[in-house]
């Protein structure tokens, strides 16, 4: 079973996302709705996966990617962001993150990315 932390400042995203995730057979193992918070939890419960929204306030998602690559090379995140935000998606990717999830987002697209990590 995979350890997700979910990272949204969107509560009812979060709520949408655990709902899916565990359905699925993943463990979250916690959720953030900011950049330092994610960080925080990050080092403290060391997921498998994390799925992490581009647009935050105070520290953006690309930040935060940053940030946790810096503490794990290794570290699977999957940016979840809105259509039209191409640019930070590639900006993602060219920093580490391992795939994308537009929002909104199909419960089986999402399963299939999460599974394939």
């Amino acid at each position: 079973m995979k350890k997700v932390l979910i990272v949204d400042d969107a509560a009812f995203v979060r709520y949408s996302l655990r709902q899916t995730l565990e359905k699925h057979g993943f463990e979250v193992v916690g959720e953030a709705c900011d950049g330092k918070s994610c960080i925080k939890l990050f080092q403290q419960l060391h997921p498998d996966i994390v799925t992490l929204d581009i647009t935050m306030p105070e520290m953006n998602g690309i930040e935060v990617l940053k940030k946790i690559m810096e503490i794990d090379k290794n570290a699977k995140v999957v940016m979840i962001t809105a259509l039209g935000q191409e640019e930070k998606v590639k900006e993602a990717v060219l920093n580490g993150a391992k795939g994308f999830i537009v929002k909104p987002y199909k419960e089986e697209h999402l399963v299939k990315v999460l599974a394939s990590l």
